[in-house]
């Protein structure tokens, strides 16, 4: 089982973080995700959202780091860690726009990148961004195929009933054979599109019990990759709990656990990981 983080900072959703984070920068961010590259954390997150709608943003947050900028900033404090978009909103952008932009990503990296993907669900985004909303989950579908085709491909070549090119050289690209794509989402449909396109699921909003027959009744490729959250954790302070979060979520399929982490300061939170750490080996 290997154990990511979910990282602090970069969003602010309402109830799900720490009162400190308000006030933290880059560096603070910088120094966790050092931490957890030094103890051996598979890998850390950021989402995406361009523009939240104001009353949106009351239940959803409106603080969202851009995932480039960021995880790119972070690969140059990190060498191990793993940076996963979670999620990327395929209707947002052209495949090709994804393989140039985060295959950069992956060379500078040194071949660290995690394509976390979703279809999206905010209308009023879409709409901002002139980006069909209805249809989009055959779009995504398609896009998926093009990134297949395109990523770590100078001259990619693909065409699909959405997207459709071929003589156009994308260079720099990634430098990962296969980069791994993690499909996002809460539905049947989400997980069988991640077994069809993908290299992994990261559901959100779910029980582990539904999560757990999900997963039973699903025929999932080897090496598939199941990205399951623990929740928040105080792994120092109630470390009881925080060991049978674990073992619940790796006992329903995960074979990836993401959690967040209630800490006091970015100088706690570095505790907590080390806390957590020791008492992921202790649940193995």
């Amino acid at each position: 089982m290997r154990l990511g983080i979910v990282s602090p900072v970069v969003t602010r959703v309402p109830g799900a973080h720490a009162e400190w984070e308000r006030s933290a920068g880059i560096e603070e961010l910088a120094r966790i995700a050092r931490t957890a590259d030094g103890l051996g954390f598979h890998h850390l997150t950021c989402s995406e959202h361009v523009a939240v709608p104001a009353d949106v943003a009351e239940q959803r947050g409106g603080t969202y780091w851009d995932p480039l900028a960021t995880l790119g900033h972070l690969a140059a404090h990190t060498e191990r860690i793993r940076l996963a978009t979670q999620v990327l909103v395929l209707g947002y952008h052209h495949p090709l726009e994804i393989a140039k932009r985060y295959g950069t990503l992956d060379r500078v990296s040194g071949g660290r990148l995690v394509l976390g993907l979703g279809v999206g669900s905010l209308a009023e985004e879409f709409a901002l961004l002139d980006a069909p909303f209805e249809g989009r989950g055959a779009r995504a579908d398609d896009a998926l195929a093009a990134l297949r085709a395109s990523l770590s491909r100078r001259e990619p070549e693909y065409h699909g009933a959405f997207y459709d090119f071929e003589g156009f050289v994308v260079d720099p690209h990634a430098v990962q054979p296969q980069v791994p794509l993690w499909i996002g989402g809460r539905t049947a449909r989400s997980l069988r599109r991640a077994v069809e396109y993908g290299d992994g699921w990261v559901p959100f909003g779910l029980p582990v019990d539904r999560l757990a027959e999900m997963l039973a009744a699903a025929e999932l490729p080897e090496n598939f990759d199941v990205v399951l959250s623990a929740g928040r954790t105080d792994p120092s302070g109630d470390p009881e709990a925080t060991g049978r979060a674990l073992r619940r979520v790796r006992e329903a399929g995960a074979t990836v656990v993401s959690t967040a982490i209630d800490a006091r300061s970015a100088t706690h939170y570095c505790e907590q990981l080390e806390a957590l750490w020791a008492l992921a080996g202790k649940t193995d």
